[in-house]
């Protein structure tokens, strides 16, 4: 995974209606932490972060007072209802340290014919993985598979250097048989009573 390369300012004004007047100025406030250092508060372009954080789990690499920062995001605040970010956490990370993220899980390939249904019980799968190489999802074939087979979080392939922390038995897909609709009483059709 690329670095994503953003421009941060050191925020010093803290509280509501700094936030509120950062915002207003199209930034987003954030903090940096991690590795025991004490937290850095900074402001960040909000279109770039924006789009930046497009990417599930990218790897951000902010520009802050003249030094380079690698980091990704932990917690991110979004408006309830224009959902543009309002404050975002981000955990400092080193290259080569192993991190803990949430990887989305796709499918591919059909279910075997007969009509049955797909179930994600889990959409995405706990690893842990070098900071600098966070796979973006891992894809699982449901390529004929018929009702009742159950895929386990230990049975989805990962990427070379990559652990699962998701229990491994946990049910990540399952294919469950069509459920047979109801036929109508007797004496009643479709559209009422009769």
């Amino acid at each position: 995974m690329a670095e994503i390369k953003i421009a941060a300012e050191v925020r010093t004004e803290f509280g509501k209606g700094a936030a509120r007047q950062t915002r207003r100025a199209n930034k987003v406030p954030g903090v940096i932490y991690g590795h025991g250092a004490d937290p850095v508060h900074v402001t960040l372009p909000g279109h770039e972060l924006m789009m930046a954080l497009k990417t599930s789990n990218a790897l951000l690499s902010l520009d802050v007072d003249g030094k380079t920062e690698l980091v990704i995001p932990k917690a991110i605040q979004r408006h309830a209802i224009k959902r543009n970010i309002t404050h975002v956490d981000l955990l400092a990370v080193k290259l080569g340290e192993k991190v803990t993220v949430e990887v989305a899980v796709h499918t591919e390939g059909e279910l075997a014919p007969g009509g049955n249904l797909l179930e994600n019980v889990l959409n995405t799968l706990s690893v842990e993985t070098e900071a600098t190489h966070i796979p973006e999802s891992v894809t699982v074939s449901i390529a004929g598979l018929e009702a009742g087979v159950s895929i386990h979080a230990k049975d989805i392939p990962l990427p070379e250097g990559t652990t699962l922390v998701t229990d491994p038995d946990a049910i990540v897909i399952q294919v469950l048989a069509p459920q047979a609709e109801e036929a109508p009483a007797e004496g009643e059709s479709e559209g009422g009573e009769a």
